[in-house]
């Protein structure tokens, strides 16, 4: 019998809205997904979105069952380097008969534009399990789901170092303060995923101590404008 499913690649940030997008996508008889893909920063050994270390982006694509690709890139160079990491994915995913590309997008039209853009050229399809819906009707799809994951990293002006290390469940989204997208889709929030699902067992990760840091972003307008997040360090 001809498998008629499309060879998909999943684009791994190890997060629960990434999480999500997986556990939905490997629910979908049109795909079949045969990796996971993730960028790593080639000097620091950890996801370049995340900041989440090798070895445990490994224990993650081992405990759900998949293989892990990872293209190295410099942080520092940008998406000018990104780009160019995404390239190199392609191509050699490509000689596999790749044919999707899936990623745990849910609103930002300007994100999706890009990768259909870059991705077109070569044939890849984008693939958005969560798209369009509603950070609340994603949050509610994750609480059902069963998936686990703990809050490593906020943007200070929104969430203070009480939220690190809490765990997301239902009690915490009630919790957050007036203003705050249950999702964490402006930047209140990053997670790391490592339990239920579609893991067959726990991922074991140990978090160091909150610490405040601030840094300078460059903004669309070309100024430089400091933020501030409370940030713990994720080990192996």
């Amino acid at each position: 019998m001809i498998d008629s499913r499309h060879k998909t690649v999943f684009n791994w940030s190890g997060g629960k809205d990434s999480a999500l997008a997986l556990y939905r996508l490997l629910q979908d008889e049109r795909y079949e997904v045969i990796a996971l893909l993730t960028t790593v920063d080639g000097e620091a050994g950890r996801s370049s979105m995340h900041d989440i270390p090798l070895e445990l982006l490994r224990r993650q694509a081992d405990s759900i069952g998949l293989s892990l690709h990872t293209v190295e890139m410099l942080t520092r160079n940008g998406m000018s380097d990104y780009g160019d990491a995404m390239l190199r994915a392609v191509e050699y995913f490509k000689t596999r008969g790749v044919t999707h590309f899936a990623f745990g997008d849910i609103f930002l039209h300007d994100v999706k534009s890009y990768r259909q853009e870059k991705l077109a050229p070569y044939g890849i399809e984008v693939v958005e399990p969560l798209w369009e819906m509603s950070s609340t009707e994603v949050m509610q799809a994750f609480l059902a789901s069963g998936l686990q994951t703990v809050i490593v990293t906020t943007n200070a002006d929104m969430l203070g170092q009480e939220y690190i290390g809490r765990k997301i469940d239902a009690t915490l989204i009630d919790s957050l303060p007036p203003g705050c997208d249950p999702c964490g889709e402006l930047g209140e929030y990053h997670t790391f995923c490592y339990a239920g699902g579609m893991f067959r067992h726990p991922v074991p990760y140990e978090l160091e101590g909150p610490q405040r840091i601030t840094k300078p972003f460059k903004m669309s307008d070309g100024n430089l404008r400091e933020f501030s997040y409370w940030s713990a360090r994720l080990k192996a």
